[in-house]
């Protein structure tokens, strides 16, 4: 590094650090943006659809699928192909996706459209960490994947609300043409502004590997979604899920007796490493479920509408905007122990009053309790996966990350879809038989009413459970302060 913002790429060129970090988040803003758009979204498109949440939460827990195959795709791809090729080819089949999305007359062709645009993002996301952590210094670190999280809150400020806005007045297909301009954007400043950062070597891809991962991690991902459509016992979900297991232990298998593995997985030596990679999955788990659940509650059970149930969740984004850097620095001086374990605690305490909303819950008291909940991920999210790769040498980062988001993704799509399955199971077993419509459609009406809230209750519990189990675990957090110092 050369000065504040003049650097040396891979080449021995000097770059413009802050234009190439600039155009680096707008592209990751607008596949992040698009991703969290699609929470108040989704109503407007299960109704035009004629699905129901388990086939709607696919738009959801399908795209992290794809986004979590992607990733450590792009791990080997860091390596073979350089920075601004990458990122130009990302931006470019973000747009492809967004295309047939808009374009898509039925709900399979907007899940493929979806999944192109997944595959986006699966580019984008370990791309961008991968060189916001070789292009800053160790003791910038946690300011540098503060200015991630800035940005992925400020997605969640604009997707959800400005989707809302979109859907009250036009309809969704509009809503996806708005993330055209930003991709274009990106695009064309991408030659000037992108340079080599990792380092390029020969790398195949492992296809057995591919293989593996997708059938293991799609048939987790498929056997707890269908849950909500064929139970527990159903033989659709048992076969999902025991494909999945058996697949994912030969996956395992093979990554850790290979020789250049498509997951590097002893990157898992490290104890705080693999500590902050489950806690970032199940941190994913609360906050993708909690931003499914919510517009649901709002639109479905309260009568609101898109963009008022944007507006609820606005707060807590805007929040998580103003406190991801202040959370980089923070850590930057004292660490990752009293962070991670207060800021679970305060997701854990604003998590349990959902349990118990009614027709009659105050929104305002909604509103700060989102709020609080995000206060407490933005403390826990980007630091923790700072200090875990703190404790990687810069030849493992592209790995290092490429684990991370991989792991990271994979809980939290299989976790938002255990979290919907119990939603919508628990809403099915209490609704009221249809024949009561034609007798009594008014109690019809409040039963089901009734139903779907008791749904919604159900989820949030399960994400308690997920909220008290990465509580417990940041009291493990074994920090070696004498370490910490000397990275900075």
């Amino acid at each position: 590094m050369k000065g504040n913002t003049r650097s040396i790429d891979c080449d021995g060129k000097p770059y413009n650090r802050f234009f190439l970090v600039t155009v680096l988040l707008v592209g990751t803003f607008c596949v992040v943006a698009n991703h969290t758009a699609i929470t108040t979204a989704l109503p407007g498109i299960m109704r035009d659809f004629h699905i129901d949440a388990d086939t709607g939460q696919w738009l959801t827990s399908g795209f992290l699928l794809m986004n979590g195959i992607m990733i450590p795709v792009t791990g080997m791809l860091m390596h073979r192909i350089s920075s601004k090729k990458l990122y130009m080819a990302a931006m470019l089949i973000f747009l492809s996706g967004t295309l047939l999305a808009v374009s898509a007359p039925n709900f399979p062709a907007l899940l493929i459209g979806r999944l192109i645009q997944a595959v986006a993002t699966g580019i984008m996301i370990p791309l961008m960490q991968t060189i916001l952590l070789l292009v800053f210094p160790k003791k910038k670190r946690g300011m540098a994947m503060g200015l991630d999280g800035l940005v992925l809150a400020s997605a969640r400020v604009i997707g959800p609300t400005g989707a809302g806005l979109i859907i009250d007045h036009f309809n969704w297909r509009i809503l996806f043409c708005t993330f055209i301009p930003f991709a274009l954007l990106a695009a064309f400043l991408a030659p000037t502004a992108m340079r080599k950062i990792v380092p390029l070597e020969r790398k195949s891809i492992d296809f057995v590997s591919l293989a593996l991962s997708t059938l293991g991690f799609g048939g987790l991902l498929y056997g707890f979604s269908s849950v909500g459509h064929h139970g527990w016992s159903s033989p659709v979900v048992i076969t999902g899920l025991t494909i999945g297991a058996i697949s994912l232990i030969g996956f395992i298998y093979r990554e850790l007796t290979i020789d250049n593995p498509m997951l590097n997985l002893r990157v898992f030596r490290s104890p705080l490493f693999s500590l902050s990679v489950v806690v970032g999955g199940t941190l994913m788990v609360v906050m993708f479920g909690g931003e499914l659940v919510l517009p649901l509650y709002i639109q479905n059970v309260r009568g609101g509408s898109a963009f008022f149930s944007g507006l609820v969740m606005l707060p807590g984004a805007v929040v998580m905007g103003l406190m991801s850097p202040l959370s980089g620095i923070i850590f930057d001086k004292i660490g990752i122990r009293k962070l991670a374990v207060t800021g679970m605690g305060l997701l854990t305490l604003g998590t349990i009053p959902f349990v118990f909303l009614t027709m009659s819950t105050q929104l305002g008291t909604i509103i700060v309790l989102y709020a609080v909940r995000f206060l407490g991920i933005s403390m826990v999210m980007m630091p923790m996966t700072t200090a875990g790769m703190n404790t990687l040498p810069d030849t493992l980062m592209s790995d290092g990350t490429a684990v991370t988001n991989t792991i990271r993704t994979i809980i939290g799509s299989i976790g938002t879809a255990i979290l919907i399955s119990v939603m919508s199971d628990v809403t099915k077993n209490e609704l009221p038989e249809k024949s009561m419509y034609g007798s009594d459609p008014a109690l019809f009406h409040l039963l089901k009413t009734d139903a779907a809230l008791s749904g919604v209750n159900a989820a949030f519990l399960v994400a308690i459970g997920f909220c008290v189990l990465t509580w417990a675990l940041t009291f493990f957090i074994n920090e070696n302060r004498h370490i910490a110092r000397s990275t900075r």
